[in-house]
């Protein structure tokens, strides 16, 4: 009577409700052969024209029952999605969960530095570097940091995604603008397949970059992932190879900004740049492999309704290996540039002067060829209690410990002797581990370590802790976040060690030390989040005014205000993100006071349930201060003192559309161009941004 009862509720209940049910009674009513379908309709099973399932031959052999997805990292709630993406934490035994976002949202930014809080302070066009007017998320780059400027495009271990489909599906996107000789194009494609429910693969393919609308700035940005994983009942294996390559021509910025805001060009590549003429190229070449992979013992005894290993009591060991190569190669030749509007005479009349971009030529005086290299080899082995159940007050316990064998290469003097490239070779030891848990739906809170004895970075510490709390007002979430970290960590190789034509230094360093508080509160029902970070980092490293590496000899105090939220009025809706900043010290750690991004659009039905449109504007603003400049040849930011840019609006004006599985944009960037603002487009210094183009952009999807 009961079997009967609870096969009739799970025929009945519909499949978004079916995740809140017990997992053991999904699992039993499947070994029993009745429909749950918590996982959509079984692909492999065959139906007749009317839908229904075709009549048991019972002269055949039974068929055996497709094992549904087990893994212990996903929860009742993640299993009933179509499809799902996640990423792998390299050190724990640990995914993180992400949507596959198939709405409007923020389709139209085609710029993925643009995508987070209020965006960063970009070089200018598609493919190019990029760094976060936030100073608490810029990235911390210890290894090769000459791919930092790249970290929104670039492809690491923890980055590469990793799907669940229920079907396969394929994802493809194309985006253009501007005249053919000077187009951006923005080209992706993402198939993902899962050959069990346990186990699939996929492949992304983004290729982005720019032909250039100012002289010489022509760029190329391809990553490739391809990527495999097992997530069973015990073992779980995850593993992956991805390939950046980029290639970028370097202008080296305007030899004024006079040439922005006072002069008008009939086309932007007439605007004269500092090294058009010098021919500067970066070719940067970086190739992974990486495998993590973990077996599940359980402390208890397993039964039949155990679904998962997440609710007993049990112990895994694992084991994560990576291997990284990157290479950078920077070109160029000796060629002066002109800046026509150098200096006043006595008389208030222009002078016009010959510059040089760099002043030293250590290795050849008539052009430059540097080339760079590191590999780092990594291995861990760590093992996981779970003491109870994984979602329990002490969820997990965590414990490894790693070994990285570093190499580095560049060229020396010594090496017009033996003809080749000597390699220094540097090894890390470390020990790490966690603790973390919850307390049903309102605590979830955790704790690390990180520490190196000895070898290279040997006394490097890492602590840090987290805690929320959320509590419920009618259904609606409330949390309430605190993070706490602290670090005490080695300058990286090339901050120490370089030798290039341009600049050389070859110095130890002290460890910089840094601590940060942040509090973060958000209501996400309804689009509402503020948070309070304050950081204070002693001894930093930075490229200074003259882009040597320097390092202040104090401290310095960051704080930052953050405030998001999202109003909606019908079909209006008002989105707002603020940033407030303070740095005690704008010569080490420059940043803009305020900082704010904000979209203004009108959302609606053109056609019930088939057609939905967006019609809108994306503002981005922030105040003047002295922004960084970039470098090419050190492929790095520098503290540059002479200018300051900021206080201009920068404004997009977009149409989307989602037809069934297809998603459009039109979109014209820089709209205010000429009508309103200071003229001094530049977000870096000496680097405008883009002048006004139009975009236009698609994105559909197969088997969806």
């Amino acid at each position: 009577m009961v079997r009967t009862l609870l096969a009739g509720l799970l025929t009945a209940v519909p499949a978004s409700a079916l995740a809140q049910l017990d997992a053991r009674a999904i699992l039993r009513a499947q070994q029993r052969g009745e429909q749950t379908n918590l996982y959509g309709n079984n692909p492999y099973e065959t139906q007749d024209e009317e839908g229904a399932e075709q009549p048991q031959d019972t002269t055949k052999k039974k068929k055996r029952i497709r094992k549904p997805l087990e893994s212990y990292f996903f929860s009742d709630s993640v299993r009933a999605l179509n499809n799902f993406k996640w990423h792998i934490d390299p050190d724990y035994n640990r995914v993180e969960i992400g949507p596959l976002d198939t709405t409007l949202m923020d389709f139209r930014i085609d710029y993925p530095f643009y995508r987070e809080g209020v965006g960063d302070m970009a070089q200018g066009a598609l493919g190019q570097t990029s760094m976060p007017l936030d100073y608490f998320r810029r990235p911390q780059f210890f290894d090769f940091s000459f791919a930092s400027p790249y970290y929104a495009y670039i492809y690491d271990m923890r980055s590469v995604p990793f799907y669940n489909t229920k079907r396969p599906l394929i994802r493809m996107g194309y985006i253009e603008s501007g005249q053919k000789r000077y187009r951006e194009e923005n080209f992706n494609i993402m198939l993902a397949q899962n050959v069990s429910p346990s186990t699939g693969f996929n492949v992304d393919y983004k290729a982005r970059g720019t032909r250039g609308l100012y002289a010489w700035s022509r760029t190329k940005n391809h990553n490739l992932s391809v990527a495999f994983s097992h997530t069973g009942k015990r073992y779980s294996v995850h593993a992956a190879y991805y390939n950046n390559h980029i290639e970028q021509q370097e202008n080296g910025g305007v030899v004024g900004i006079w040439a922005i805001a006072d002069t008008t060009f009939q086309h932007p590549s007439g605007v004269p740049m500092k090294l058009a003429d010098a021919e500067a190229r970066n070719i940067y070449r970086n190739n992974a492999f990486f495998l993590t992979q973990s077996y599940g013992i359980p402390l208890q005894r397993m039964t039949e309704s155990d679904f998962s290993m997440a609710g007993l009591s049990a112990v895994y060991i694992g084991h994560s290996f990576q291997y990284s190569s990157w290479s950078k190669v920077y070109t160029d030749r000796r060629a002066d540039y002109v800046n026509d509007r150098d200096h006043r005479d006595e008389e208030g009349n222009f002078v016009s002067a010959t510059g040089s971009y760099y002043d030293d030529w250590f290795i050849n005086p008539a052009q430059s060829r540097d080339s760079l290299y590191e590999r780092v080899i990594s291995n861990r082995v760590f093992v996981q209690a779970q003491p109870w159940d994984r979602n329990g007050v002490v969820g997990t316990i965590d414990a490894g410990v790693g070994l990285d064998l570093h190499a580095y290469s560049q060229f020396a003097m010594d090496d017009y002797l033996t003809g080749k490239y000597r390699r220094v070779k540097k090894t890390s030891y470390f020990a790490y581990g966690s603790v973390g848990g919850k307390i049903k739906k309102y605590v979830d809170w955790d704790a690390n370590l990180r520490f190196y004895p000895s070898g290279y970075r040997g006394g490097d510490l890492e602590i840090g802790a987290h805690l929320a709390l959320t509590g419920f007002i009618r259904r609606h979430p409330l949390i309430l976040e605190g993070r706490f970290s602290m670090n005490r960590r080695t300058p990286s190789y090339w901050q120490e060690n370089l030798f290039s034509n341009h600049y050389r230094w070859s110095a130890p360093l002290d460890k910089e030390n840094e601590t940060r508080f942040e509090v973060r509160f958000a209501v996400p029902d309804f689009a509402f989040e503020a948070g309070l970070q304050q950081g204070v980092v002693g001894s930093k490293v930075y490229y200074g005014a003259d882009s040597r590496i320097a390092q202040h000899d104090g401290t310095v105090s960051l704080t930052s205000v953050y405030a998001r939220k999202d109003f909606r009025f019908g079909g209006f809706h008002l989105d707002n993100r603020v940033l407030l900043q303070w740095s005690t010290n704008q010569e080490v750690v420059p940043v803009p006071l305020l900082g704010a991004y904000l979209s203004y659009y009108y959302e609606f039905w053109v056609v019930r349930d088939v057609l939905r449109l967006q019609i809108g504007l994306d503002g981005r603003y922030h105040t003047r201060y002295r922004a960084p400049s970039y470098n090419p040849a050190l492929s790095a930011f520098y503290n540059q003192r002479e200018v300051e840019v900021g206080n201009y609006p920068y404004i997009d004006a977009f149409a989307m559309a989602k037809w069934k599985r297809m998603r459009i944009f039109l979109k014209y960037q820089h709209v205010n161009r000429g009508l309103f603002g200071n003229g001094e487009y530049f977000s870096v210094a000496d680097y405008p941004l883009n002048p006004g183009m139009f975009k236009i952009g698609i994105s559909w999807g197969f088997y969806d």
